[in-house]
């Protein structure tokens, strides 16, 4: 792993430049592994964001008109740069959010897949064409960029989830106002960097880091057209409903309780090992992480148990700098301490904590070692509420009709997934239950590229999923033209809509 130098105090990125923040509240930036404050910045304050803002207008004009091609080989040239960078980009992510350093590169890999995806963004934003709609008129569409766009982020994802963003933003032709999170910034600052290095004029991409304060200015400046945001349910709501007031485009795609059917059917070693990547991995801080299974029948559920319990106690837990550690620190001390609490309440609440991972909290560090619960049952709060963190819970009922009714029952619908070996099972799963994203034999079915990410329920406000075409659809409007040009056709006023009817 290379050894990175950086500076202790951190900038924001506006215009091409990097600037200090003008708020005068000072954010500390952690290394989770060892508790203590690696970096600073000074929060971005409402007027350095309504400059951010003002910057991305006024390039939005010439950025807008610059051929699609043109915006492909910036994007080309930018890929070639993330490549070059994945070590630095991936240490940069594992330094600031605690997740293993073969984590954080994968997580750099998935965003790319994205840039990769906005090469092609000639055959995206092709346009349809109809001849004749009615004689002589002709029919066709276009889809326009929409202005400055904005992207909130959460901490979990400093590479991948901004790269879901700002990419297919400026592909389409917009300008981009990128707030990040403020536990992870590094790594989002850099790819702003390398993406001004790749050829991107000053001003098409603006990042700063900030709080509420810079939050709030991009829901209510009247310049800024579209908001796209991945974190909780409830700041999720806040900016679904403050930016929807404000005449805004807004996605939101917000929390989640992922579970995972076993079926008795199957192969019950495989649905092991993937559980144990799907809860485990990233300390269980993703927002597709399998916080639940559903085990259908106790045989089964017995089974699992038997095969999960030595797995989870022989985690290798440590600084992603250590030798083959398969498991970080959570992000913060909060972090921490809310998993704890939520650890308390379940054997409180009569669960059964078969792998206790809280002795892991007295070492130096933010950690918290994996936990699974047994005989979990539907009113607990390990159970209802997302705890972002590595905490499992094993659920029992009787039959596969059950199984589902609790999926679907639930508030959140991100992801979910089944494992069996039998099709007409997994179809009438796939065709039934009610979460946007769905897994067979797969426990975490995060789409690639091309395809688009969102949930259903209380998991997405807005309606529209993020990245691939549904992402192309949501940075662009719609203009359909109708055209006729002259052709000795003369009918003389005409106070009908015409159609292909019409002769």
């Amino acid at each position: 792993i290379i050894n990175i130098m950086s500076t202790h105090l951190l900038k924001h990125f506006i215009n091409g430049e990097k600037v200090s923040g003008s708020s005068g509240r000072i954010l500390e930036v952690f290394n989770p592994a060892t508790g203590k404050v690696s970096k600073t910045i000074e929060a971005a304050s409402s007027n350095d964001t309504a400059k951010a803002i003002q910057v991305a207008s006024d390039a939005f004009e010439d950025w807008s008109q610059v051929p699609p091609s043109k915006r492909a080989q910036i994007m080309f040239t930018y890929r070639e740069l993330i490549i070059k960078h994945t070590d630095e980009l991936a240490e940069l992510v594992s330094q600031e959010h605690g997740k293993t350093f073969a984590d954080a590169k994968g997580e750099v890999g998935r965003g790319l897949e994205i840039v990769e995806y906005c090469t092609a963004i000639n055959n995206h934003l092709k346009s349809d064409f109809s001849a004749d709609v009615s004689r002589g008129i002709d029919s066709h569409n276009l889809r326009q960029p929409l202005g400055v766009c904005a992207g909130i982020v959460p901490f979990n994802f400093p590479a991948m989830v901004p790269m879901w963003m700002y990419p297919v933003a400026i592909a389409c032709g917009n300008t981009f106002v990128l707030k990040l999170s403020e536990k992870v910034p590094s790594c989002g600052l850099r790819l702003t960097e390398l993406m001004h290095e790749a050829g991107l004029p000053d001003g098409v991409l603006n990042t700063i880091v900030g709080d509420k304060e810079a939050v709030d200015e991009i829901l209510t400046n009247p310049q800024v057209r579209a908001v796209s945001f991945v974190g909780s349910t409830g700041v999720g709501e806040y900016i679904y409903q403050e930016g929807s007031k404000n005449n805004k485009r807004v996605q939101a795609l917000c929390g989640a309780k992922n579970h995972m059917i076993v079926m008795p059917d199957a192969d019950l070693e495989q649905s092991s090992d993937a559980i144990i990547g799907a809860a485990y991995g990233s300390a269980g801080e993703r927002c597709m992480a399998i916080s639940v299974v559903v085990a259908v029948g106790d045989e089964t559920a017995d089974k699992l148990i038997e095969s999960l319990t030595p797995k989870v106690k022989s985690l290798k837990i440590g600084a992603y700098d250590e030798p083959n550690v398969e498991m970080g620190p959570v992000v913060s001390k909060e972090s921490q301490e809310k998993i704890i609490s939520y650890i308390d309440a379940g054997i409180n609440a009569g669960a059964d904590l078969k792998v206790d991972g809280r002795s892991e909290t007295e070492r130096d560090g933010f950690f918290v070692g994996g936990c699974l619960f047994d005989n979990v049952t539907s009113d607990m709060s390990i159970y209802t509420d997302e705890i972002f963190g590595p905490v499992l819970s094993v659920v029992r009922v009787s039959t596969y009709d059950e199984a589902l009714k609790l999926v679907n029952d639930h508030e959140y619908g991100n992801g979910t997934a089944i494992f069996t070996r039998d099709g007409d099972t997994a179809r009438h799963f796939t065709t039934n239950v009610k979460v946007g994203m769905v897994g067979v034999n797969i426990p975490i079915p995060v789409p690639v590229a091309m395809h688009s990410f969102g949930g259903w329920k209380r998991s997405l406000f807005g309606g529209s999923s993020i990245h691939g075409m549904e992402g192309v659809r949501f940075y662009t409007q719609l203009k359909t033209i109708t055209s006729r040009w002259p052709s000795g056709i003369r009918k003389g006023a005409q106070f009908n809509f015409e159609s292909g009817k019409d002769v």
